[in-house]
């Protein structure tokens, strides 16, 4: 009987940590969280007709809604749903659909929540017997953002679709997206869409900028800015899926972003990330982000002389968040850590030392700080870096990085790719379809202006030829001939 009841007892405390691990994956629960299979018409009540995406969520059809439901797109009635017949194999189900406009369009999400949202686009042009999505051209705002402007600068073809994603701040209770196709292609499309609350402390309100001089002054306002998210790389580890981020996000390795690497060392760990009050939470970044590393480990009696470099292309013209990602998973115990870090070759952070912040091996802590690239430059790479400092000891770790995260801040018309705002964008389409009928007028008016002239022309010929012609003989036939030249 003992063994029964401790059977049980083993079996219920493995339900409760299995539960508990369950619930540390994924512990944020946002109160907006819209999945949307564009061009689908699953149901929203019905998980087996939805659209369940590589990351197990389940996306609902855009159309597919009820009275009650609090997302509503009236614009739509008069959009295309288009299907690809012959999708790639292992492709996600919500690439197997599209919602095309050919004029513009909205969506519109009513919200429980306000503060920072984020907003995932995935596109994935593929080619159907009515269609080419291939030859798309269109922008698309989010609220007064201009967040595309160009589609074909996405390669979004083959068995790579493209995810863009933003952290949108939003004052109301609604977000609005417009899709604006160009007049030349007069054709816009999307495969799925996510509109998702934020934790409102995933963007501070301050972090550090860096100026042209390598001085560090406070950025302000920086939760109030809008952010695409450029590189997201998990520095060390292999790639990180949705499934595994509290957020649903995707982490990319390293490998290809290395500038330099001679002397580092790859590290994974297997203990727990011990998350404390005031640094890094998951929402943060996961697990998975922190227990992998590259560090530079100093192996004889003086400090290696090696720095870890990582290049980051961007383009020009815009506000840049970068966000580092430390972890000490490395050291054998407190305050044997310290190292410089760089951005752009600038020092951002001189004998850094994490266990003066966190107090603890294994706990997690973020910097942010911000780079200009306006002004008419013209991109490039952006640099991040890791090295020794003077405070570093010999038979130690002399360097550590985990994560990487670089965010394109809108300009100051509220775009990340132009100088258009959105009222601008919005007007050009009506702008150009007046143009259009402008110009089908004024041709029609030339028509009828060159047919007029002619029949005038002839008009006259026929006079000049019945006024020298000589008068019949016969009365009879006289008269109808005076008529005609007296006309």
């Amino acid at each position: 009987m003992f063994f029964i009841h401790r059977a049980t007892l083993l079996f219920f405390f493995f339900l409760l940590f299995s539960f508990s691990t369950l619930s540390l994956s994924h512990p944020f629960s946002p109160l907006d969280n819209y999945l949307l299979d564009c061009g689908s018409t699953a149901s929203l009540t019905t998980a087996a007709t939805s659209s369940l995406s590589a990351d197990h969520r389940l996306f609902s059809g855009d159309l597919a809604r009820t009275p009650n439901s609090p997302f509503h797109s009236p614009s739509l009635r008069a959009a295309i749903s288009l299907r690809n017949d012959n999708p790639f194999p292992g492709l996600s189900p919500i690439y197997h659909t599209a919602r095309v406009f050919t004029s513009p369009a909205s969506y519109t999400f009513s919200l429980k929540d306000k503060g920072p949202h984020i907003v995932r686009f995935h596109f994935h042009a593929f080619k159907s017997p009515q269609l080419d999505l291939g030859r798309a051209q269109f922008r698309v705002l989010v609220d007064d953002y201009v967040i595309l402007t160009n589609f074909t600068r996405l390669n979004c073809t083959g068995q790579n679709p493209k995810v863009l994603e933003f952290l949108v701040p939003v004052e109301d209770e609604k977000i609005v997206i417009v899709f604006v196709p160009n007049r030349d292609s007069k054709l816009a499309f999307v495969n799925a869409i996510e509109v998702i609350s934020a934790p409102n402390d995933l963007v501070p309100e301050t972090a550090q900028f860096i100026g042209s001089s390598g001085n560090l002054v406070n950025f302000d306002g920086l939760n109030k800015q809008a952010l695409e998210v450029v590189h997201r790389v998990n520095v060390g580890g292999p790639k990180v899926t949705p499934f595994n981020d509290s957020l649903w996000r995707t982490w990319v390795p390293d490998d290809g972003l290395l500038r330099s690497s001679f002397g580092s060392e790859r590290l994974v760990f297997g203990g727990r990330i011990k998350y404390h009050d005031g640094g890094a939470s998951r929402e943060v970044a996961p697990d998975n982000v922190y227990n992998s590393a590259r560090l530079i480990r100093s192996e004889n009696d003086s400090v290696t002389n090696v720095n870890i470099t990582w290049a980051f292309p961007i383009l020009g013209g815009y506000k840049y968040l970068i966000r580092l990602h430390f972890c000490d998973i490395a050291s054998i115990s407190l305050n044997m850590l310290y190292f410089n870090v760089f951005v752009n070759d600038y020092l951002a952070y001189e004998d850094l030392d994490l266990s003066y912040i966190t107090r603890s091996l294994a706990s997690p802590f973020y910097a942010d700080f911000v780079v200009d690239y306006g002004d008419g430059n013209v991109g490039g790479d952006l640099s991040v870096g890791i090295g020794p400092s003077k405070n570093s000891i010999p038979h130690a770790v002399d360097g550590i990085l985990n994560g990487v995260e670089v965010m394109k801040i809108n300009n100051s018309h509220g775009s990340f790719d132009g100088e258009d705002c959105a009222t601008i964008v919005l007007k050009s389409w009506s702008k150009g379809n007046y143009s259009g009928l402008l110009l089908t007028l004024a041709a029609a008016v030339c028509i009828v202006l060159s047919l007029s002239i002619v029949i005038r022309r002839k008009m006259i010929e026929s006079r000049k030829s019945l006024s020298w012609s000589r008068l019949p003989v016969n009365s009879s036939d006289g008269d109808d001939h005076v008529k005609v030249g007296n006309i």
